[in-house]
């Protein structure tokens, strides 16, 4: 492995011992203003790592999951669970750890509890996502340790557009599950206000892939309700993963009134989804997840509003949320999530060269966990109150930024004792502009998170998962002390980013899979690892351990060709994230090494890029988990944009996914034994802009 990443960045030395003296003019980059980090800032001025997706980058990345959509990004893989469900993984972390919020608000469903829930956020009606790493997540919420995804779908306009209407429409055909989706967007305003309305549409089939769905082997290896089915008799299929069809709907109603003085807005959203769990081979009832959920937004902000102040801002957001489990057409699981959530931010301005934010946000929610012999997770009525403050300095080529935060969370579950924490925060980072080619950052995060619900209180089967999961209501607080180096360089020649990091966390909460007990569905009772039983399942006990993750994001890129015939770019690029348990073993579920190479080619309307990607193989599994294959994944895109017709513009799009075929087991998926990533594929899509 270390001599696969040494050929790498040692061929990328070469090059740079190589260029002349004249090469080393400064290439200009494109800068994007980063909405989520409080305190506005350009991509190339931020400290932190940050990730930022928008325009016709963003409809060349659009999945049917945030997770299938930032996937391809450094530092973030997705957790997938069949084609329904895809949560962003960053750095090795997800659920609780990677908040994914709408317009700065959290969307406040159930994605991070649990593997098997969809995020009841959709990107084809994103319009920019954002990914935040490092200092700035505390401003909403201390426990997102991995990162904060930022959809940013103007739900409530900011401007008055300078039409009465506009908007945009798309649709999109993926082979790889035969699916067909539609959106549709509506803006336009006069006289100090603005509307927006948006819908969509999507259908998916059952996903294709490039061999068989059941690794039976990797399964009977820590699953025992294999070993009363003899081998042979799995009902297997290939080429094909039963029961992952999907269906989506919904959309959103906004509406602005818009002056010099500030703006006030609302906005109404509803979603439907109902989506395949893979099966497991038993030949039992297919389950299927139904989701539905109503949110209720208010923005409103405040211009100059007094001497300090530069601008205030205020955020309301309801949520009404519902996820039932369905086995053979019978709920089997029900979720219900009912939350109110706040935020005021008062930005102040500038105080000679420093500028910053501060804040209180509080999230309130009512939440139950319901299964076939009652609560799996009691109803709890969940209290957090945070106040927040970041601030950055300018000193000559030096921009500092501090940030700090301090949460009082309470649980309060029905028949049981409440549980109180008080997680601290804070930060420091520093970005150094050496010259007008290289560029260095160093930041510090500080990070507390207090446990979550179905971490405390869980106990029960769990259908989906197939496995019984028990909480932990002596969880204490999960500390995390992490490091960030960067170095980005610029000339006419090359550019190249490089991310370096070390989190050291303590009293760090995961699942265990117990290699000594084994739930007897039939019987209702836990029995011996080793005694068959058709329904046997595995245990899943919540514990804490002191855990360090490492690792690198790195990206250079070359011109290696501009003339009559176009611009030709190459990109390589690389990812890595260890995670380990201070006490040996490894952390489960990790991301294997990635690296690979770009081609992009642009003339006038036309792009085009191949991208190919070598996942190694994960060979530290964790505990009583299995390892998966390394991979090669070969992706071909391209874009026309057509002339405008008017007022209107055209973009056509076709994308070329898993070209090799190859069957590849997703390492940071519970399901990776029983539903591998999608197999060659093409999508069409075209989108109209007027």
């Amino acid at each position: 492995m270390n001599k696969k990443l040494a050929i790498i960045f040692l061929s990328t030395g070469a090059l740079g011992t190589n260029a002349s003296a004249a090469d080393n003019d400064v290439q200009q980059l494109d800068e994007m203003v980063v909405i989520s980090s409080g305190i506005k800032h350009t991509t190339a001025k931020s400290a932190k790592p940050v990730t930022v997706l928008t325009g016709e980058q963003l409809r060349m990345s659009v999945g049917t999951t945030i997770g299938d959509t930032l996937k391809n990004e450094l530092g973030v893989t997705s957790q997938s669970f069949g084609s329904g469900v895809g949560t962003p993984v960053i750095r090795g972390q997800a659920g609780p750890r990677v908040r994914v919020m709408q317009n700065s608000l959290g969307n406040n469903d159930v994605s991070s509890l649990s593997p098997d829930h969809a995020n009841g956020v959709d990107p084809i009606l994103a319009e920019r996502i954002e990914v935040l790493r490092g200092p700035s997540t505390l401003l909403y919420g201390s426990g997102a340790i991995g990162g904060v995804v930022n959809v940013i779908d103007n739900r409530i306009p900011e401007q008055v557009p300078d039409k009465l209407i506009g908007g945009a429409g798309e649709q999109r055909y993926d082979s790889a599950t035969n699916e067909t989706s539609s959106a549709l967007k509506l803006e336009g305003g006069k006289n100090g206000f603005a509307y927006h309305v948006d819908a969509f549409y999507r259908d998916q089939g059952n996903t294709h892939i490039g061999g068989t769905a059941i690794d039976e082997a990797a399964v009977r290896l820590h699953d025992p309700s294999f070993n009363s089915l003899p081998v042979g008799e799995l009902q297997n299929s290939s080429g094909l993963i039963d029961n992952t069809h999907a269906r989506s709907r919904g959309g959103s109603v906004g509406l602005s009134m818009i002056g010099d003085a500030g703006l006030a807005g609302a906005s109404i959203n509803s979603l439907e989804k109902n989506y395949g769990i893979p099966p497991d081979g038993h030949g039992e009832a297919p389950v299927n997840v139904d989701l539905t959920q109503t949110k209720y937004d208010f923005k409103g902000q405040l211009n100059k509003p007094f001497a300090f102040a530069e601008e205030v801002r205020m955020k309301f957001g309801y949520t009404d949320y519902k996820h039932v489990e369905m086995e053979g057409g019978v709920a089997g699981t029900t979720f219900l999530n009912e939350s109110f959530e706040s935020r005021l931010e008062l930005e102040h301005q500038p105080i000679g060269a420093m500028k910053g934010v501060t804040g209180f946000q509080s999230l309130n929610s009512q939440f139950v966990g319901l299964g076939e012999e009652g609560q799996i997770i009691p109803k709890s009525n969940t209290n957090s109150y945070g106040i927040f403050v970041v601030e950055s300095l300018e000193n000559g080529p030096v921009t500092y930024e501090l940030g700090g935060r301090v949460e009082w969370q309470t649980i309060d579950p029905e028949g049981l004792a409440s549980v109180s924490h008080l997680p601290v925060s804070g930060s420091a980072s520093a970005l150094w502009d050496i010259n007008d080619q290289h560029q260095m950052s160093l930041g510090f995060t500080h990070s507390q998170r207090a446990p979550q619900v179905q971490e405390l209180f869980t106990d029960g089967f769990h259908h989906a998962t197939r496995s019984y999961e028990q909480g932990n209501a002596n969880l204490t607080t999960e500390t995390s002390n992490n490091i960030d180096l960067g170095y980005r360089f610029n000339a006419a020649w090359m550019t190249a980013d490089i991310n370096l990091f070390h989190n050291w966390v303590g009293d760090y909460i995961y699942q265990q899979r117990s290699s000594d007990q084994l739930f007897n569905k039939d019987d209702g009772v836990f029995q011996r690892s080793g005694m068959d039983c058709d329904e046997c399942f595995p245990l899943l006990n919540t514990q804490q351990a002191a855990a360090i993750f490492k690792g690198f994001e790195a990206q250079t890129v070359f011109p290696l060709l501009q003339n009559r015939y176009g611009a030709v770019d190459l990109t390589l690029f690389g990812d890595y994230t260890r995670g380990t348990f201070e006490q040996g073993g490894n952390v489960p579920r990790m991301p294997p090494l990635r690296y690979g190479l770009q081609l992009s080619h642009e003339k006038n309307d036309w792009s085009t890029n191949a991208r190919l990607t070598r996942g190694e193989a994960q060979t530290h599994a964790g505990e009583n988990e299995t390892s998966t294959a390394s991979y090669l994944l070969l992706n071909l895109g391209a874009q026309y944009r057509l002339a405008s017709f008017g007022d209107s513009e055209m973009l056509l799009f076709a994308k070329g996914k898993n070209m090799l075929n190859e069957n590849i087991r997703n390492s940071t998926s519970y399901l990776r034994n029983f539903a591998p990533e999608p197999g060659r594929s093409a999508e069409l899509g075209i989108r109209v802009s007027y």
